[in-house]
This record gives structure tokens, C-alpha cells and sequence, in this order.
């Protein structure tokens, strides 16, 4: 794993990254466009990590802080590159971010239907809290 590099998108780097998503990660948002990732990218550079092995896009995570919660989303690696610690070594960069940053605790947005995915966030110590319903409203404009 010594030839995995980890570290923050490059403003260059955007338009590859929502490329990347279509073939790696599971569904679609709102957000997914070109204007979406350039404010998460301009609000804070330092949120979107890439994995890149011999140069190549190989896993994403976008490690999120509002201030109050930290937030994990987009975790994706590449389907060939998938079951070699790729995942495992962006949550540990994502979580050594948030630490950094102060957060005490974060939380992940992970699809019920992405079940391919629950296995790989329970070993790296996540859980479903059933308490909890996300609600949700687009924003107009």
C-alpha cells in the first residue's frame, strides 16, 4: 500500500472526479455537477481526499465540517482497485482530518440499498443509528 498517495483535490482535478463517481461510486445526487464540487472545493479545499496509486484516481471520500459535525460522503474506489485498503486508508485520512479539525464524532450518509457498502463501513466501526431518519428537501432556485 506504499505506493497509495492520499491527500486533497487539486481545482484541475474537479471534472475527473465526478467522471470518477459515475463508474465508481453508487447513485447520484443533487449536487453531482460541475458547480456542485467547485463550492464544496471553494468553501473548503481541504475536504474533497483523493487516493491515487501510480497517479491514477483510484478512491474518493469527501470529509466535511461544518464547525459542530463532521461528515463522510463519496466514498468510492474504483471497482478494480476494490478489497486492497484503498477505503479503509480514506477514512483513516478522513477521520485524521477531523480530528485536526476538532470533531468528536462523524457520521456517514451510506444508501440502504448500497448493501455491497454496509459490510465495508461496519468493519471501519459505523453503524446505522435507527433513531435517526434523514429528511430531506431540494432546494429550488
Amino acid at each position: 500500500m506504499n505506493d497509495l498517495h492520499i491527500g486533497p483535490a487539486a481545482a484541475a482535478e474537479l471534472s475527473s472526479v465526478l467522471d470518477f463517481w459515475k463508474s465508481a461510486a453508487e447513485g447520484t445526487s443533487i449536487s453531482d455537477d460541475l458547480a456542485g464540487i467547485e463550492r464544496l472545493h471553494e468553501r473548503d479545499p481541504h475536504a474533497l481526499l483523493l487516493a491515487r496509486r501510480d497517479g491514477e484516481l483510484v478512491g474518493t471520500v469527501i470529509a466535511g465540517f461544518d464547525g459542530w459535525r463532521c461528515h463522510l460522503y463519496r466514498l468510492a474506489v474504483h471497482p478494480g482497485h476494490r478489497r486492497q485498503g484503498i477505503g479503509t486508508a480514506l477514512l483513516a485520512a478522513a477521520e485524521e482530518r477531523f480530528a485536526e479539525l476538532g470533531g468528536r464524532r462523524a457520521d456517514a450518509m451510506v444508501l440502504d440499498r448500497n448493501e455491497q457498502a454496509h459490510p465495508a463501513w461496519a468493519a471501519a466501526g459505523y453503524g446505522p443509528q435507527e433513531q435517526w431518519t434523514r429528511w430531506v428537501k431540494p432546494l429550488g432556485r
